[in-house]
C-alpha cells in the first residue's frame, strides 16, 4: 500500500469449506499436457487456503538464473522496492485453463524484510488474457505468459498503489495491442504525478459496475473510493470471475500462508532470521543472542515469521521470539492490520458500503489476494468476517447483512479482527502521531469524531 515517485523507463524492460466435484474439475489443477521450455513441480496443500496446484518456473539453465531474470528497479520513496537486479518468477494454475498465479519476491527496501507479490491471469471467452496486478516484466515472466499460448487483451491495474502502478508501463509496452485500465483517482507521492510519467499511456478508467466495460459478460467490477484519509484517498477495484466464482482483490485481505510462498529466495530468509538490529530492538528486553544462523528449516521459518510480522505490524512486540505472534495472525482471513488503522478505520462507511455490495452480489468461495497466500478457499462470510471491526466503528444501525446465513460473520469475525495487543502498539502510536501532524485524518466517513 504504498504510493511513491519512481520512474519507469520505456526500455525497462481456504479456507476450510470444501469444493464440490463439479467446481473440482473446474479447479483441477494438474496440467494435461507439459509446456515446452518448462519445469512442472507438484505442490501439495501445505496449508489450508491453496489448492493442489502446479508451479512452473522457466528451465533451470544458467541464462534463466541470470538474464532471463535480470531487472533494474531502484525507484520508490522513502523505501525502494527490491530485489534490484534479479527477480524469479513463478506461474501456477488455480483455474484448469481458465486461472494462472504469476509471483515474484518483493523486498522493502535494503531490510531483510520481503513478501510476494502476485499478477492474476485470467482467460477470457474470446480466447484472449485479462491480466490483472502486473509485475516486473523479466523475460522469464514473459515467457511464462507467453507459454499460455493467447494473446493479452487488458492490463489493468486495480489499485492507485506504487508496487502494482510501477510494472503497469514496462509490461504494457510488451503487449502493444492491449488496452490499459487503471483505477480512478491515481495519484503519488511526495509529487502527484501524472500516469504517462510512470510509462502509463492511453489508459482507460475503471469505474464502478461498469456495464459497458468490455469484459462485463465475463467479470464484473466494484470500486471502493473513499475520501482523502491523508496525504490521498485509498482506490482499490475488486472484481469477480463469474464461472469460476472468483473473487480478487489487491490488498483488502489477506491470508498467511504458515510457511513462506516459494517466491521468497532462502537469502531473503535466513538474512532476516539474523539476529540484527531490529531484533535486538523489539526483542521485550531478553538478551538477544549473537549467534551464527545455519541453513535449515528452523531458520527460515524464523525469518519468514519475523518478515510476515515486520510488514503487518511495522514494529511487532517481540522479534526474537515471533512464534506467539505469527501464531495468531496466519492461517486466516484478515485485513492486514496496516489497511484496518491507517486506512479502513477512518472510513468504515464507505467500506462497509463496498463490502456489502461484493457479499450481496457475488457468490464467490475463493479469493486471490495480490499478496500471501492464494487461491483462497473462503465464503461471503469469511469474507464479511474478516470486517467484523467496521461493527464496532459504526455500531448496529448501519450493519446490514445480505442474508440471515451472512449474520454469522459477526461471531466468527471476533476472531478474524484480534490482533495481539503488544503488537499494535507501534502502530496505533504511528497512527496517532499521524494524526497528529496532520498526515492522516482521525475522521469517520468524513464525521470528525
Amino acid at each position: 500500500m504504498a504510493a511513491a515517485v519512481g520512474v519507469a523507463p520505456r526500455t525497462s524492460s481456504l479456507f476450510h469449506f470444501p469444493i464440490s466435484s463439479k467446481e473440482y474439475l473446474c479447479n483441477s489443477s494438474i496440467y494435461s499436457s507439459p509446456l515446452k521450455g518448462t519445469v512442472q513441480l507438484r505442490v501439495g496443500n501445505r496449508h489450508r487456503s491453496s489448492d493442489i496446484r502446479s508451479v512452473v518456473a522457466a528451465a533451470a539453465t544458467s541464462s534463466s538464473s541470470g538474464g532471463e531474470r535480470f531487472y533494474v528497479n531502484i525507484t520508490g520513496f522513502p523505501f525502494p522496492l527490491g530485489p534490484f537486479l534479479n527477480r524469479r518468477t513463478l506461474r501456477s494454475e488455480a483455474v484448469k485453463d481458465c486461472i494462472w498465479l504469476f509471483e515474484q519476491e518483493q523486498a522493502l527496501g535494503f531490510s531483510s524484510v520481503s513478501t510476494n507479490i502476485r499478477m492474476t491471469v485470467i482467460k477470457l471467452k474470446s480466447g484472449g488474457l485479462w491480466v490483472h496486478a502486473p509485475i516486473a516484466p523479466t523475460k522469464e515472466c514473459i515467457q511464462l505468459l507467453k507459454e499460455l499460448g493467447a494473446p493479452v487483451e487488458y492490463i489493468v491495474l486495480p489499485t492507485f498503489a506504487y508496487e502494482h502502478k510501477i510494472f503497469i508501463g514496462p509490461f504494457s509496452r510488451k503487449f502493444p495491442r492491449a488496452q490499459i485500465w487503471v483505477a480512478p483517482r491515481q495519484w503519488s507521492w511526495p509529487l502527484n504525478l501524472p500516469l504517462e510519467f510512470f510509462g502509463i499511456f492511453n489508459a482507460k478508467t475503471l469505474k464502478d459496475e461498469d456495464s459497458s466495460a468490455p469484459w462485463v459478460e465475463e467479470i464484473e467490477q466494484k470500486v471502493l473510493s473513499s475520501p482523502e484519509v491523508g496525504i490521498g484517498p485509498y482506490v482499490e477495484v475488486a472484481f469477480y470471475h463469474k464461472r469460476s466464482r472468483t473473487l480478487l482483490v489487491t490488498d483488502a485481505v489477506i491470508f498467511v500462508p504458515r510457511q513462506p510462498p516459494d517466491s521468497i529466495s532462502k537469502e531473503s530468509l535466513l538474512a532476516s532470521a539474523k539476529n540484527g538490529l531490529a531484533v535486538k530492538i523489539l526483542s521485550k528486553g531478553k538478551k538477544v543472542p549473537d549467534e551464527p544462523v545455519i541453513d535449515n528449516k528452523v531458520s527460515r521459518q524464523k525469518g519468514w515469521e519475523r518478515m510476515v510480522l515486520q510488514i503487518l505490524f511495522l514494529g511487532p512486540s517481540n522479534l526474537l521470539e515471533p512464534n506467539a505472534s505469527f501464531a495468531q495472525m496466519s492461517q486466516k482471513l484478515i485485513v492486514s492490520p496496516i489497511v484496518k488503522t491507517l486506512v479502513f478505520s477512518k472510513v468504515p462507511e464507505k467500506v462497509r458500503d463496498w463490502i456489502d455490495r461484493i457479499a450481496r452480489d457475488w457468490r464467490f468461495n475463493r479469493i486471490i489476494p495480490a499478496h500471501f497466500a492464494a487461491p483462497i478457499r473462503a465464503s461471503r462470510s469469511d469474507f464479511l468476517a474478516a470486517f467484523a471491526f467496521l461493527d464496532d466503528l459504526l455500531g448496529e444501525r448501519h450493519v446490514a447483512r445480505p442474508s440471515l446465513s451472512l449474520l454469522f460473520a459477526s461471531i466468527m469475525g471476533k476472531a478474524s479482527s484480534y490482533f495481539p495487543p503488544d503488537d499494535m502498539k507501534t502502530l496505533s502510536s504511528l497512527d496517532q502521531f499521524l494524526v497528529s501532524v496532520g498526515a492522516v485524518k482521525k475522521t469517520v466517513s468524513g464525521r470528525k469524531r
